[in-house]
């Protein structure tokens, strides 16, 4: 494939893939405002509980070795159905285990509903399995339509079912089965759609392949899940589930923007760069050029979502979950840091580089470790908050030394590539907090005063960032305008 054709395919699953996280983030925040308003912070944290079994069980089955194919310039029929039957064994052993484990998860938190509800929240991560390979199948040819039309249908019925669950007052439960559903629904259409059945080989040669650079990046991937998820642990047992329903509610509603940008980095850009793994200086070309643009997506998208955090939150749920709201704003902030650490850790796999990953990762840890056990016995979740994001931005500097230093692009360079997004980024979110807001009643979700204040928050932002990079003749914000009108 000539470079003129690759980056053209680049543009056009970057496209696909933008277009995908915001019809899915869109559906998936309509079933979860409707969710926010009809459960209790206590069904929350119930269900946050559980998704910290959940994650680390679904980092068991995919083990790195999804992100080694993807990695692997080449993979084969083999190495693909090596790795599904791989993740199937490994879905199944981990289930049992963890359904074993139900009524001691329930005993530890002190609440016997666990037990029901986590034998049944667990079937998710098998079913999640299912689709790994039928999805990163689909994300090495760059052809990511069918992914985005398996994530539409299956939130459209997942999110119905979880709504309609919580009106006839199922309570958490209506959160579980929506998680079930959706899961199942995706795999399920991968398969009807995807055209490929696994062949009944085992191959050691392909487990060696792929084991490098997976073994690597599971270690990185199972400490990063054990930071990510350790503060919902504490806050479930050492706070209160009404608590952990708060954090629960700032963090999934922050993660709506860090978490799809990150994905929609690494299913664009990590085929593109395993393709010019062995070319330094199209390698380079293509990583400085990501760098910029996710800095033109990550920067002034956050840093806007976070200054108009009240106004969301009011027009959203009315006054519900104030509580979240400084917690959302600070998240919304740590959440730039993690799609560069992200971004950073795709420019070392792409080439490779999986111990360097691993050293990343352990900095991150420590530096969570750290920042915890200096906030936790303050019994503050905004200290806590606080303390992800001075952790956040002491990773996101150690994994730009180091991509930096196995890529061979210089520091400044880095530095210099997104310090205008930074800058304008910054300049729309002085303008969101200086604009003056119409009063009204902020009490009931949905209201009329709260939406007002929220569309000027958005355009003045918005306005003054734009010019901002319009001002400083950032050559991407052309780029950016043209590929959205541009078709196919």
């Amino acid at each position: 494939m000539g470079e003129g054709e690759l980056k053209s395919k680049t543009a056009k699953t970057l496209k696909w893939n933008a277009l995908d996280r915001i019809a899915t983030q869109v559906l998936y925040a309509l079933s979860g405002i409707v969710l926010a308003n009809l459960l209790s912070k206590e069904d929350f944290g119930l269900v946050g509980v559980l998704a910290v079994f959940q994650a680390f069980a679904i980092l068991f089955v995919d083990s790195g070795f999804g992100a080694a194919l993807l990695q692997k310039k080449t993979p084969d029929d083999d190495d693909y159905s090596t790795v599904f039957w791989f993740n199937l064994a490994v879905s199944v052993a981990v289930y049992a285990i963890l359904y074993l484990c139900a009524p001691a998860i329930a005993r530890f938190f002190g609440d016997m509903r666990l037990v029901a509800m986590s034998r049944v929240m667990f079937l998710t991560f098998v079913l999640t399995g299912l689709g790994i390979v039928q999805t990163n199948r689909l994300m090495k040819r760059m052809d990511v339509r069918q992914i985005a039309v398996a994530d539409l249908v299956a939130l459209s019925v997942s999110g119905c079912l979880g709504v309609a669950l919580a009106i006839a007052g199922f309570g958490a439960w209506a959160i579980v089965w929506q998680s079930v559903s959706l899961a199942g629904l995706k795999s399920g259409w991968l398969w009807f759609t995807g055209k490929w059945t696994p062949k009944a080989v085992f191959s050691r040669s392909s487990m060696r392949d792929v084991r490098h650079i997976g073994v690597s990046v599971f270690v990185s991937q199972f400490f990063n899940t054990l930071f990510l998820n350790v503060y919902q642990f504490v806050i479930g047992k050492w706070y209160s589930l009404s608590q952990l329903g708060s954090y629960t509610q700032a963090d999934k509603w922050s993660k709506m923007g860090s978490a799809s940008l990150s994905q929609i980095l690494t299913s664009s850009f990590v085929p593109v760069l395993s393709r010019v793994q062995d070319d330094s200086a199209t390698y380079l070309r293509y990583m400085r050029r990501m760098d910029r643009f996710t800095a033109l997506l990550t920067f002034p998208s956050l840093v806007c979502l976070a200054a108009c955090g009240g106004s969301l939150f009011h027009f959203l749920f009315g006054t519900k979950w104030d509580v979240a709201v400084p917690l959302f704003q600070v998240l919304c902030i740590r959440g730039v840091g993690t799609v560069f650490i992200s971004l950073y850790s795709n420019f070392m796999m792409a080439l490779g580089h999986g111990r360097q990953l691993v050293v990343v990762e352990v900095v991150k840890d420590v530096a969570t470790a750290v920042a915890l056990i200096a906030t936790v016995f303050t019994m503050s979740l905004e200290a806590l908050v606080w303390g992800q994001l001075a952790a956040t931005l002491a990773t996101w500097i150690v994994a730009g030394v180091i991509a930096s230093r196995v890529s061979g692009c210089g520091r400044m360079s880095l530095i210099a590539d997104i310090l205008p997004f930074a800058v304008a980024a910054a300049a729309g979110g002085i303008a969101i907090i200086l604009l003056p807001l119409p009063g009204g009643d902020i009490t009931a979700p949905l209201n009329l005063p709260s939406l007002a204040a929220l569309l000027m928050q958005v355009f003045a932002g918005g306005v003054v960032a734009v010019a901002a990079l319009a001002a400083m003749r950032v050559p991407e914000l052309k780029e950016l305008k043209e590929r959205i009108l541009r078709r196919g």
